[in-house]
């Protein structure tokens, strides 16, 4: 007998219903085949379905048994066949009844029939509420993901024999309740509050106005200057997620895996830190079957690179497409995809190799060679597309905490996030009739004319700034976006002279 039950396949972040087509036939000789471009991963379903149908009770067929996993020019691999497969072959033994409703089957079988935490339900949800198919029947542990999706039924399964029961009436599982994003996307307690953070006033104020238009930031300064801190603190002063941000940056990590058992929607901004030793893969994105690398899962977020010249030259150059476009473009000999990347990039290196360059107490034992070598892996182009450039120092031990009974006194961080999200609110309104530009540093060259007006002294201290340091025309631009970010923290209209002076402050640290 032959039966069709729903699922999908994923190419990227585009998904598909794929068909599983199950017969079983009692004529032939008994064998157990998966036809439809499976990869290794789907051919191993044979035996987790065979052994779960087996331990839920139920009698496998001494038949043959072929699946079809249709259109089949689609590549299909994962685990999540195994539930559809499953009760295909239920299904064509008549021992299950289908529902009415098209639905999907979506999830990874344990070999006792218990269903596994499986990615990519919140992709699935997405595609159920497209093709207007009602129901979708997906383990427990991942059905939170599409819990947030309005106009379908999720039902939680816990295993095949509970799935079973309720396909034949016998006890049913109770489906989600649609849960309102606006009760999620909640404000979460940082890792570090800026007031933990002693001295650094001046990389304070820097990130903060980073934050406040979505600028990138590269951090020079000797180990233990508190670096990795004030990346990590700058997490916690960037504006919540909006609901569309949050849906972005969900499809990516349901896609990957990346969305805990239990989780629904991603409520915080990404903070990603690969190691230097990542591959140019791993952080840009790629394989056979293309998957998003660190660049994508910072989407929205912050990709902090510490210690980033020991990153390889042709990993920091890959940096440089996505870091213009928001958008990374692979292309394979399976076809091309796109993944965003629209990331806020934290970069910090030490002064040279050994990190005591210019310290007057720790001589520093580098080679001039080494210490150029060291500085070049940072290549122009990179730096050039950074738009704040810090120098952070080492800590002042009068800074430093001397007794017990001292107590944190810097600003906190909701402090500083308020002040961030009034500026990015502005930015909102500014922006509401132009796609893909969201914050300042989004902002195309053609936009600055109309959105970045200059007062008369601002324009003539810009213009002696590019003469004398022979800037080029993308960091004039750029100067100009973060003297936007700091007039609207001010809440000014125009940018006025001493909003241009502080944005220069922060790009001569490497142009001089």
């Amino acid at each position: 007998m032959l039966t069709k039950v729903l699922s999908m396949t994923n190419i990227g972040l585009k998904t598909s219903t794929v068909e599983v087509e199950v017969n079983v036939a009692e004529k032939g000789f008994p064998s157990f085949g998966i036809v439809g471009l499976a990869s290794k991963s789907v051919e191993e379903t044979k035996e987790r379905v065979k052994t779960a149908i087996i331990n839920s009770e139920m009698e496998f067929p001494i038949a043959k048994i072929i699946v079809n996993l249709a259109p089949a020019d689609l590549p299909k691999d994962g685990s999540y066949y195994d539930l559809p497969i499953a009760i295909g072959v239920l299904s064509a033994l008549e021992k299950v009844k289908l529902p009415k409703e098209k639905s999907f089957f979506y999830g990874e079988l344990s070999l006792d029939g218990s269903l596994h935490h499986s990615r990519g339900v919140f992709l699935l949800g997405l595609l159920a509420k497209e093709e207007g198919i009602k129901n979708i029947f997906v383990p427990r542990m991942s059905a939170n993901e599409a819990s947030v999706i309005e106009g379908i039924n999720v039902y939680p399964v816990d295993s095949l024999k509970s799935l079973i029961r309720h396909l034949n009436g016998q006890k049913l599982i109770e489906k989600l309740v649609t849960v309102d994003t606006e009760e999620i996307l909640t404000d979460i307690t940082p890792e570090f509050d800026f007031c933990e953070i002693l001295g650094q006033k001046q990389a304070k104020r820097a990130l903060e106005i980073a934050a406040a238009g979505g600028h990138n930031v590269f951090m020079l300064g000797p180990p233990g200057s508190g670096k990795t801190m004030l990346a990590r603190a700058m997490a916690g002063i960037l504006p919540n997620l909006t609901e569309k941000e949050s849906l972005e940056v969900t499809k990516i990590y349901s896609l990957t895996g990346n969305i805990p058992p239990g989780s629904s929607l991603v409520r915080q901004r990404p903070f990603r830190s690969p190691h230097h030793t990542t591959s140019q893969i791993g952080l840009i994105g790629g394989g056979s079957n293309p998957k998003p690398g660190e660049i994508s899962l910072a989407h929205r977020g912050i990709l902090f690179i510490d210690e980033a010249p020991e990153l390889s030259r042709a990993s920091l150059e890959a940096l440089r497409q996505p870091m213009e476009d928001g958008v990374i473009n692979i292309s394979r000999a399976a076809g091309s995809m796109s993944f965003p990347a629209q990331f806020m990039l934290v970069a910090a290196a030490n002064p040279c190799p050994c990190g005591h360059l210019g310290n007057p107490k720790k001589e520093c034992k580098c080679t001039s060679y080494q210490i150029s070598n060291y500085r070049k892996k940072m290549s122009g182009p990179i730096m050039d597309r950074i738009d704040i450039h810090l120098t952070v120092p080492a800590v002042d031990v009068n800074d430093l905490m001397v007794n017990n009974n001292q107590k944190f006194d810097g600003e906190k961080t909701q402090d500083i996030k308020k002040r961030v999200s009034e500026a990015r609110d502005i930015q909102s309104k500014r922006f509401k009739n132009l796609a893909n530009v969201h914050s300042n540093s989004d902002m195309k060259n053609r936009h600055l004319k109309d959105l970045a007006f200059l007062e008369d002294k601002a324009n003539l201290l810009l213009k002696q700034a590019v003469n004398k340091f022979a800037l080029s025309a993308r960091s004039y631009f750029r100067l100009i976006k973060v003297s936007r970010t700091i007039a609207d923290l001010e809440k000014s209209e125009t940018i006025s002279e001493k909003h241009v002076a502080e944005a220069l402050q922060y790009r001569m640290k490497e142009e001089d």
